[in-house]
C-alpha cells in the first residue's frame, strides 16, 4: 500500500479516537488481578472552554495514564467538571441580561431553572474539546459536583462536620467581592501591584489650632474612622495623649489612641483606626473596644452612614473627597504610591475587607495529618520546590469562609425557626424532626427557612477523589468496591495556583474521611506564558486558539509542541514554532516509515554489512528506554520526550536507517528489514503516549492488526541490559562522518566526490567493523591505517588522527590554527569537567552513573588533548 507523502492529522485523529471509543479502551472496571492506576481530572469549569493551561495539563495526565495502560495496568482517569457557583452565576446574569431579565425579579427556583438550562447547553464543550486533544478518560464516569449524589455528598461533609463541632457560624471579617457580591476565601483573593495615590489628610486637634496629618490611601474611608492611633514611644505626639481628633467633613471627635502596632517609620507614623474596612484595624478594634460603622453597601457603594456621597461608587467617591478635602483646606499634599491590593480570582473586582455573619470551618486540627504527609513526603510534590510554600501556608492557616452569597451551588442546610435558632440536617424534614426534639416544640415545615446561602465551590471538589467513586461513603462510612480498589489515586496533575485552594483541601478531606491520601504524587505544571513572559489570557489577547492549533499542526504536534519545553513547576514561554516542531516531528516518523516500506527484500541477500548498526541501535534502544524510565519515574515528563525525541529524528532517522539503506533501488536483505520493523513497533510504542494518533495509525501500517493488538493495549517494552562500548564506538564513527561532512562543506567539495580516509589509531577492529558505514555515510573510496598522510587535512577523535588527502598542496598554517582552536576548545572543555569533579558537593551528591560519565568525559578530552598535541608537532 502507497502512502500519502505528507502525514494528514485531521482523517486519522477522527478515525482512532472513534475505534479507542468503540472498542471501551478508555474504560475502566474494578479488577483485583490487575494493579489500578487512577487520575482524577481537575475539573474545568462548566463555564469553560479549553485554553492553552488545560492543554499541557491534560496533555501530561494522558501521557501517564496511556503509559500506565500500555504497561498492563487498570488505567482509569474520571473525567468531570465544577459548576463555579461565582463564575457560573456571573454568566447565567449576563445571559438573563441579554434577555432583558434582572436577576432580583426572580425567585431562588426560577432563577436556578436558567442556570440548569444554561449548564445543559455549555456545561459539556470542554470535555468534547478534551477529546480532539486525545484524552483518553473513561466518559461513562463522568462526572458533575452538582450531580444529584455528589450534591447528597457535600451535604453531608458539612452536617458531619458541623456536628463534631468543626463548622460554626460567626461575624467575622472577610473578603468581599462587591462585583460577585459574596465573600471570598484567602485563597480566592489575588494580590496585585497597582499605581495607587497616598492622601495625606489634615485632622484638626479637638480645642485647638493644631492638627494630625495622617497618610491613606483610602480617603473614602474617613467617614467610617473610630480613632487615631500613634505609637506611645513615639515622642513626636505625646502631648496628644487623651486627646481626640476631629474627622474632616463630617466633623466628627474620635479618640487618639495608643498601641506600638503603629510603625513611626511609616507615612507620619499615625494612622487611622477604621475597623470595619481593614483586618488591621479590626484587630485593633477589638484589642481597644472600639466602635464599628460599615459604610459600604455590598455592591461598594456608600450607604447612609457615610453621610456624605451617599450611593457614590467607592472609587468615585474616593476622587470627589479628593477634591472635597482640597477644598475645605486639610489635604496636606498627594502622593504617587505603588501598593498590593487584594483583588477577586473570579471577577477581578478590588476586593473590601467587610464585615459579615458568615459559615466557618475551624481549620487548625483538621489541616495537621495533611501537611505532615507533604512534609515527610508520603504525598510528593514534583518538583518538591513547592514544599515550603505548602508548609507556610499549612501553618499560617486562617479558618476557611465557606459560605457564599449566591444561588447556584450547594444551598447550606441550616434552617432558622422562629425562636431565632437554628438547626443543621440534611432535608428539611430532619431538621424539623431535630428542632422538635431540641426545642421541645411543634414547628412545622413552614416554620423553617433554609439559609439563603450556597457552599464555596472548593467544599464540593476537595471531595472529588473520593465522591467520584463512592459519594456514599460520607454518610456510610463502609467504602464501595470502586473505592477501595481505586483510592488512593496515584497521581494528580494540577496548575501550582490551585496548590492551596484544592489540592491541600483534598489532602485534608482525604485524611479526615479515608484516613488516608487522595493520592500519591502531585504533578505542578508551570503557567503557559507568550513570549513576551505574560501568562496567557483572553483579557491580554496573547493566547492562541488551541483548537485552531490542534486544526493546523494536529494533535500530535500540539501534545509534543506543548511538552518540548515543560519542565514542572517551571513556566512554559510558549512559541508556536514549538508546534511546527511537533507536526515536523511527526512528518520525520512518517516519512521514516514510508521510507522502511518502500523497500524490496531479498530473501537471498545475508546482510552481514549491516550487523554493527543493528548492533549498536539495539543497545542504544535500550540505553534511551532506560533513560525514558528514569524521567517518568521522576516525573520528567518534558525530558522523557526529549529522549525519545533524540533516539527517534537523529538515532533512528538520522543514523541508523542511513547506515543500513540500500542503494537506490536496490532491495535489502530480510534479516536487516525485520530487525528495522521490530524497532519501528518499540519505537511506536514509546512514541504512543506522546503521540497517540500517528502512531496507531503506522501501527495498523505495518500489518493488520484486531482490535486486541491495537497499540493503545500493547505492551510497553522492557528496557533490557545494554553495553556501554557499542554505543561509544558508533558515537565516534558518526563523529568522524560528521567531520568528514564538515571538511566538505567548508572546502566546497562535492558529496558525490569519493574520499580516501587514513586514520592513526590503536583500535582499527573499530573502523574495520564500521567500515561499510563509513564508506556510505562518509562516501569513502578507501580506508586505511598509517602514523600519517601527506599532503592531508586531518581531525582528532577522541585518541585518533584522522587524515584525508588533498591531492594538493595543504595550507599548513591554516591546518594549524585549526589544530589549535581545536585544542584550546578541548581544554576548555576539561577544565569545565574537571571543575564538576573536584567539586566534593557533586561528587557525593550526584548519581553514580553521572559521575562515572564525567570521568569519561575526562578521559576522552586527555586523550584528543594528547594527539592534538602530537598532531601539532608533526606539523612543526
Amino acid at each position: 500500500m502507497s502512502l500519502a507523502t505528507k502525514y494528514s492529522p485531521e482523517a486519522v485523529e477522527a478515525k482512532w479516537y472513534q475505534y479507542w471509543m468503540e472498542h471501551k479502551f478508555f474504560s475502566s472496571q474494578v479488577d483485583h488481578n490487575k494493579e489500578p492506576y487512577t487520575i482524577v481530572i481537575p475539573p474545568p469549569n462548566v463555564t469553560g472552554v479549553l485554553h492553552m493551561g488545560h492543554m499541557l495539563n491534560n496533555t501530561i495526565q494522558d501521557v501517564l495514564v496511556r503509559k500506565a495502560r500500555m504497561e498492563g495496568k487498570n488505567a482509569c482517569w474520571v473525567p468531570g467538571t465544577d459548576h463555579a457557583s461565582i463564575a457560573t452565576e456571573a454568566k447565567v446574569v449576563a445571559m438573563l441580561k441579554e434577555r432583558g431579565i434582572d436577576k432580583k425579579s426572580l425567585s431562588r427556583e426560577e432563577f436556578l431553572t436558567y442556570a440548569w438550562e444554561w449548564k445543559e447547553k455549555y456545561g459539556g464543550i470542554i470535555l468534547e474539546q478534551l477529546k480532539k486533544l486525545g484524552a483518553s478518560c473513561d466518559w461513562d464516569r463522568t462526572k458533575f459536583t452538582m450531580d444529584p449524589d455528589l450534591s447528597d455528598a457535600v451535604i453531608s461533609v458539612f452536617v458531619d462536620l458541623y456536628n463534631k463541632g468543626k463548622i460554626y457560624r460567626g461575624i467575622r471579617m472577610v473578603n468581599w467581592d462587591p462585583q460577585g457580591k459574596t465573600a471570598l476565601s484567602d485563597d480566592e483573593v489575588i494580590m496585585k501591584e497597582i499605581q495607587s495615590k497616598l492622601y495625606y489628610i489634615n485632622y484638626k486637634i479637638e480645642g485647638s489650632e493644631d492638627f494630625l496629618t495622617i497618610a491613606t490611601t483610602r480617603p473614602e474611608t474617613i467617614m467610617a474612622d473610630v480613632a487615631i492611633c500613634i505609637n506611645p514611644n513615639d515622642p513626636r505626639f505625646t502631648h496628644l495623649k487623651g486627646k481626640k481628633a476631629i474627622i474632616p467633613l463630617i466633623n466628627r471627635a474620635i479618640p487618639i489612641i495608643e498601641d506600638e502596632y503603629v510603625d513611626m517609620e511609616f507615612g507620619t507614623g499615625c494612622l487611622k483606626v477604621t475597623p470595619a474596612h481593614d483586618i488591621n484595624d479590626y484587630e485593633l478594634g477589638i484589642k481597644h473596644k472600639l466602635e464599628v460603622i460599615d459604610i459600604l453597601n455590598d455592591n461598594g457603594t456608600l450607604n447612609e452612614k457615610a453621610q456624605i456621597l451617599v450611593g457614590e461608587d467607592r472609587f468615585v467617591a474616593r476622587k470627589k473627597i479628593g477634591k472635597l478635602l482640597e477644598e475645605a483646606g486639610q489635604l496636606e499634599k498627594i502622593e504617587e504610591y505603588k501598593s498590593n491590593v487584594g483583588h477577586s480570582e473570579r471577577t477581578d473586582a478590588v476586593v473590601e475587607p467587610k464585615l459579615s455573619l458568615q459559615w466557618f470551618l475551624q481549620m487548625e486540627e483538621i489541616t495537621k495529618p495533611a501537611l505532615s504527609s507533604v512534609m515527610d513526603d508520603t504525598i510528593q510534590l514534583h518538583p518538591p520546590k513547592f514544599k515550603n510554600m505548602y508548609r507556610s501556608w499549612m501553618e499560617n492557616v486562617r479558618d476557611w469562609c465557606i459560605s457564599r452569597q449566591l444561588w447556584w451551588g450547594h444551598q447550606i442546610p441550616a434552617f432558622y425557626l422562629p425562636n431565632g435558632e437554628f438547626v443543621v440536617a440534611k432535608t428539611k424534614e430532619e431538621a424539623l424532626a431535630l428542632a422538635n426534639e431540641k426545642f421541645n416544640a411543634s414547628y412545622t415545615l413552614e416554620d423553617l427557612k433554609q439559609d439563603e446561602d450556597v457552599l464555596d465551590t472548593w467544599f464540593s471538589s476537595w471531595l472529588w477523589p473520593i465522591s467520584v467513586f463512592d459519594s456514599e461513603v460520607f454518610t456510610s462510612g463502609k467504602p464501595n468496591e470502586d473505592l477501595k480498589y481505586y483510592y488512593p489515586t496515584n497521581d494528580l496533575v494540577t496548575a501550582p495556583e490551585i496548590l492551596f485552594f484544592w489540592v491541600a483541601r483534598m489532602i485534608i478531606a482525604g485524611y479526615e474521611y479515608m484516613g488516608d491520601m487522595p493520592f500519591k504524587n502531585v504533578y505542578l505544571t508551570g503557567i503557559v506564558r507568550d513570549k513576551l513572559g505574560r501568562k496567557m489570557s483572553k483579557s491580554l489577547g496573547n493566547s492562541p486558539d488551541p483548537l485552531e492549533l490542534i486544526a493546523n499542526f494536529g494533535a500530535d504536534g500540539v501534545r509534543t509542541g506543548m511538552l518540548f519545553s515543560s519542565p514542572a513547576g517551571n513556566d512554559l514561554p510558549f512559541d508556536e514554532k514549538l508546534v511546527e516542531q511537533g507536526r515536523n516531528f511527526a512528518n520525520k516518523i512518517w516519512n521514516a516509515f514510508r521510507l522502511v516500506k518502500g523497500w524490496e527484500i531479498d530473501e537471498k541477500a545475508s546482510g552481514a554489512e549491516n550487523a554493527a548498526a543493528i548492533h549498536w541501535f539495539e543497545n542504544r534502544f535500550n540505553e534511551a528506554l532506560t533513560e525514558i524510565e528514569e524521567h517518568f519515574q521522576k516525573f520528567r515528563i518534558s525530558d522523557a520526550l526529549m529522549t525519545t525525541y533524540k533516539l527517534v529524528w537523529d538515532d533512528f532517522c538520522s543514523w541508523y536507517l542511513e547506515m543500513i539503506k540500500p542503494a537506490y533501488q536496490q532491495p535489502i536483505d530480510r534479516a536487516t528489514y525485520e530487525k528495522t520493523i521490530a524497532f519501528f513497533e518499540g519505537i511506536l510504542k514509546i512514541l504512543h503516549p506522546f503521540m497517540p494518533f500517528l502512531t496507531e495509525e503506522l501501527w495498523h501500517q505495518i500489518k493488520e492488526r484486531t482490535a486486541d493488538e491495537a497499540l493503545i493495549i500493547s505492551a510497553w517494552p522492557k528496557a533490557k541490559a545494554f553495553e556501554d562500548k557499542p554505543i561509544a564506538e558508533a558515537t565516534q564513527i558518526f563523529e568522524v562522518v560528521s567531520q568528514i561532512r564538515n571538511i566538505r562543506s567548508s572546502k566546497g567539495i562535492s558529496p558525490k566526490e569519493a574520499f580516501a580516509l587514513t586514520v592513526n589509531t590503536k583500535q582499527p577492529e573499530l573502523y574495520s567493523r564500521f567500515e561499510a558505514v563509513l564508506k556510505k555515510l562518509a562516501n569513502l573510496s578507501e580506508l586505511s591505517f598509517a602514523e600519517k598522510a601527506d599532503n592531508a587535512v586531518s581531525f582528532v577523535v577522541k585518541a585518533d588522527e584522522c587524515f584525508i588527502p588533498m591531492g594538493e598542496q595543504i595550507d599548513v598554517e591554516k591546518e594549524k590554527e585549526n589544530l589549535i582552536k581545536e585544542l584550546e576548545y578541548t581544554k576548555g572543555f576539561l577544565n569545565s569537567v574537571m571543575k564538576k569533579l573536584s567539586n566534593e558537593r557533586f561528587v557525593a551528591g550526584a548519581p553514580a552513573e553521572v559521575v562515572e560519565n564525567e570521568k569519561k568525559k575526562q578521559a576522552d578530552a586527555e586523550a584528543k588533548i594528547k594527539t592534538l598535541e602530537e598532531a601539532l608537532a608533526k606539523l612543526g
